[in-house]
């Protein structure tokens, strides 16, 4: 399918595997998509900067640079930074079209077939297929058109701004910024009986504005703006001001305080400079008001992602609802939109769409993009292509063929650049990912033969050797098992599973297999030259260890993802279980652990952990797993003392003995064994060792241990 790519100043048509329908979500074949003349312009102008411009306007991403040159080095700084701006990214928020696919879990009544709106930035994109969960979605009212439905979210916006302003019948309102979410504030506070004035410096949307609604209209280069509005509203002032223009001056501001009445209200819907005065606000005492985007619900995983509504009873209005009362309006003609479209292109023309924002003079108000096949019955019988051909190479048989699954950004940082390290053992064959244009990108900077978001053509693909899982948490126990049931070796990413139950189904799968595809799970840190060192030393020892190991793990927000599927001692600290089974080469005997007790809702109990693991050769290992330790301390710290002797390992990044003759090893950065790991997994899949690089008892065991924790 095409898809909208954006990429240095520019947006392209390629080619990306369309998206499956996934759980919670609706895939859409689309009918028509509406270009945003602020939003994506604005992005695809940033993505044409230099980059020194760019770290310019953007101080906070220069820091995050600098703290990854700090912990990964200047070259792998440099080389993800130069990836991310070479594979581009999507564009596109607002789309109309047909139901093609209904994902498991979805509440609403949806049928294949039906004809729907959909918002979400960053999910329903300029493309010919898109997937979008279901609150994000919205069922067309009858007999209304495709073109106008596409401006769902356009219109949520402006709609938002309004009811941010909390007018009432009769009060006067002014709309700065005759855009298209101006003119669609402009309709939507006549139809709500509120008395409108339009200020812009375009003289043709001016009146455009006029036909729309607007009472008054008032361009500021030719008049004075604030005398006309006390003039017009009697002597008092608006009682609100919509800000929907786009300027980096902070006197529109001003002027939008100077001419509301007194206790007046400004929602700013657009953008402007913040440079605001004190006076202009005080002496009136100014409400100032931010209008988000869609609504409630907006940037709120719950709703968004996982499609839990807000009760009707408190939330009125959520993002859903605000959609489907703009296309009620729009379907009643209340909303009327013919003045305000400028062109209509087909999606092979999407650059020459974009370009035509770039005229100086008359710049198009609404652009929309139509695609191939649009009559409602051929969009039904579309089979939309879940494969796309990179290259047609011929395989090296003495390679092992990796299938990459899950395109995010540790596989990205980590995994690719060591597979492209090791050219002399692997070979990445395929990339699998629910997001067509990251698939591609990858498939395309590594030379794999073909990109997917399929898993099927994975697992029925007999050149895969090796299928590589680091999708998230939740679904390698079921990833792998589909794999290792298709014959395929498998290296996932850690953790192996989340719950009793998923590690249950691969411990039966592994009964009474005498030659069973090889299972690795990525516990890299056994395999660093730091753990190798000090195991050397430890395989002498005469008596018991005692370790002590510190994880200054780093606050996380409770909301975030990591949190879901177990929590980060079963994600991360899983990582320094498997270590310390490891070293002492021991089953493990028995687990403890104690948690703090936070008094506020900051921190979680989850992941400030003490640990204690008891060995059955006597052996003592104490972790300590915290997320309310200062982030510029070292995260990662472990003493190992065994027969009067010390060896300590400071976040691998130093080695160091007291009492025991070692190789102290030093490194710039940290070194945690993950392109050893790979290295290691190549020599039992070549033959070289008959041994898998962890054994099978040691992954379940770890896995086991990881999993007392779950409450």
């Amino acid at each position: 399918m095409i898809m909208a790519i954006i990429k240095k100043g520019k947006v392209f048509g390629e080619d990306v595997p369309a998206p499956v329908v996934s759980e919670g979500s609706i895939l859409i074949k689309v009918v028509n998509s509406c270009i945003s003349a602020g939003t994506e312009m604005m992005g695809v102008h940033t993505s044409g900067k230099l980059l020194i411009k760019r770290a310019m306007e953007q101080p906070d991403n220069v820091r995050k640079v600098f703290n990854m040159v700090k912990a990964e080095g200047a070259r792998s700084t440099y080389k993800k930074i130069k990836n991310k701006i070479e594979d581009g990214q999507p564009t596109g928020y607002s789309l109309s079209g047909v139901v093609v696919g209904v994902g498991k879990g979805v509440k609403a009544n949806y049928q294949i077939g039906d004809k729907v709106a959909a918002t979400g930035s960053g999910i329903a994109n300029h493309a010919e297929y898109v997937d979008v969960p279901e609150n994000l979605v919205l069922k067309m009212p009858d007999g209304l058109d495709f073109i106008e439905a596409s401006t769902v979210a356009l219109g949520s916006i402006a709609m938002q701004g309004v009811r941010r302003a909390d007018l009432n019948l009769g009060e006067f309102a002014v709309v700065f910024g005759a855009g298209v979410l101006g003119l669609l504030c402009v309709q939507i506070l006549r139809v709500s009986g509120i008395r409108v004035a339009a200020i812009d410096f375009d003289e043709k949307r001016l009146r455009t504005a006029r036909e729309t609604g607007a009472e008054i209209c008032i361009n500021p280069s030719k008049e004075d703006s604030v005398q006309k509005i006390t003039n017009w509203s009697n002597g008092f002032g608006a009682d609100a001001v919509i800000f929907a223009a786009a300027t980096q001056d902070s006197k529109p501001l001003s002027q939008s305080f100077q001419m509301c009445r007194k206790k007046g209200r400004v929602a700013l819907l657009g953008v402007v400079g913040m440079e605001m005065k004190r006076e202009d606000m005080y002496l009136k005492e100014m409400d100032f008001l931010m209008s988000t985007s869609y609504g409630p619900g907006r940037y709120d995983k719950n709703y968004e992602a996982k499609g839990l509504d807000y009760p009707y009873a408190y939330v009125r209005w959520t993002e859903n609802r605000m959609m489907g009362e703009y296309l009620r309006l729009i379907n009643e003609g209340l909303i009327k939109l013919d003045l305000l479209i400028s062109g209509i292109y087909s999606i092979e023309k999407v650059t020459e769409a974009f370009e035509s924002f770039n005229v100086s003079e008359n710049k198009p108000l609404m652009v929309f993009l139509t695609y191939d096949k649009s009559a409602e019955g051929e969009l039904q019988a579309d089979k939309p292509d879940k494969k796309v051909i990179l290259n047609n190479h011929k395989q090296k048989k003495d390679l092992i063929h990796i299938a990459l699954i899950g395109c995010g950004n540790f596989a990205n940082g980590m995994h690719l650049l060591n597979i492209d390290k090791m050219s002399d053992k692997y070979q990445l064959h395929a990339v699998m990912d629910r997001t067509g244009h990251k698939a591609k990108a990858v498939g395309h900077r590594y030379k794999a033969v073909y990109v997917t978001t399929e898993y099927e053509e994975i697992l029925n693909d007999g050149d895969v050797d090796l299928v590589m899982i680091t999708t998230r948490h939740d679904s390698h126990a079921d990833l792998s098992l589909k794999a290792l049931n298709a014959g395929k070796n498998v290296f996932v990413e850690k953790p192996l599973a989340v719950n009793r139950e998923q590690l249950e189904e691969i411990k039966s799968f592994f009964d009474d297999l005498e030659n069973p595809p090889v299972l690795m799970v990525g516990f890299n840190r056994r395999f660093s030259r730091y753990a190798l060192e000090i195991k050397r030393h430890t395989d002498k020892r005469v008596n018991p260890l005692f370790i002590h190991y510190r994880m200054n793990a780093g606050y996380v927000p409770l909301d975030h993802w990591v949190h879901e599927n177990g929590g980060r001692i079963i994600g991360e600290g899983c990582h320094i279980i498997d270590l310390m089974s490891y070293l002492t080469g021991c089953r493990i005997n028995s687990i403890s652990h104690e948690e703090m007790t936070p008094k506020t809702g900051y921190f979680s109990s989850e992941d400030n952990k003490s640990i204690i693991l008891k060995y059955e050769d006597g052996s003592l290992a104490t972790v300590e797993y915290f997320a309310n330790g200062n982030k510029s301390f070292s995260k990662e710290y472990m003493e190992v003392h065994f027969d009067g002797k010390t060896i300590v390992m400071d976040d691998y990044k130093s080695l160091r003995g007291f009492g025991v003759k070692i190789n102290e090893i030093s490194t710039r950065v940290s070194q945690k064994g993950h392109l050893e790991e790979l290295e290691r997994l190549y020599d039992t899949l070549a033959g070289k060792d008959p041994n898998w690089p962890i054994e099978f008892w040691d992954i379940i065991q770890t896995t086991e241990a990881s999993l007392s924790f779950q409450k």
